[in-house]
């Protein structure tokens, strides 16, 4: 069993499991706790009511947070994004409206993806065989021309396929294969997607 008394400070890459905490005490450093504030506080007046037409603004917001952003990406100002420094969003994504990235974890995020309205992305989750649910960062790769549809969920630790589709509502807790449609709860593959 884990020891329940042991602190460890938070991992520098985002991307593993970070190691017992205190029962009583927090999971993040105080600097990442600071900084995720004061980004909070700066979306909030500075990005949160904007215009959809001003996806530049916001991009260069999350960029002065540590978050890298490519070139061309359209993304709303009722998107939720928990921490910057573990985003990276590659050149011609689309981020929906009320999109919540919750990047405890790193979340990847190819070039052309497109993340529908709604859509939830969750890179952590908590250890249940740990009295305390010692919180696990697993990190998510969607890969280019991916589509997440309204409303889905992707798990912590998942790889979505390049050009693999989510449909809406759907779940998924495994990794997705490449041009490969899937649905429901938990996703289930339905056919090969083709384009043209």
């Amino acid at each position: 069993m884990t020891d329940m008394t042991s602190r460890h400070s938070e991992p520098d890459d985002g991307s593993r499991p970070l190691a017992a905490t205190s029962a009583a005490g927090p999971s993040f450093s105080l600097r990442n706790r600071i900084e995720r504030a004061v980004f909070m506080a700066v979306w909030a007046v500075a990005a949160s009511w904007t215009p959809p037409p001003l996806h530049r603004w916001r991009c260069m917001l999350l960029r002065l947070f540590g978050a890298r952003i490519g070139r061309g990406v359209r993304l709303y100002g009722s998107t939720i994004v928990w921490h910057p420094a573990n985003l990276a969003i590659a050149d011609g994504a689309t981020i929906g409206p009320r999109v919540r990235l919750y990047n405890q974890g790193r979340i990847s995020i190819g070039e052309h993806v497109v993340i529908s309205q709604g859509a939830h992305v969750c890179a952590s989750s908590h250890d249940v065989r740990d009295l305390a649910f010692q919180l696990v960062l697993r990190p998510i790769r969607i890969d280019a021309r991916a589509w997440i549809a309204a409303d889905a969920f992707v798990g912590p630790g998942v790889t979505v396929g390049e050009g693999a589709v989510l449909g809406a509502c759907g779940v998924a807790v495994r990794n997705l294969d490449p041009w490969t449609i899937y649905r429901g709860n938990p996703a289930v593959a339905v056919k090969q997607r083709h384009v043209s």
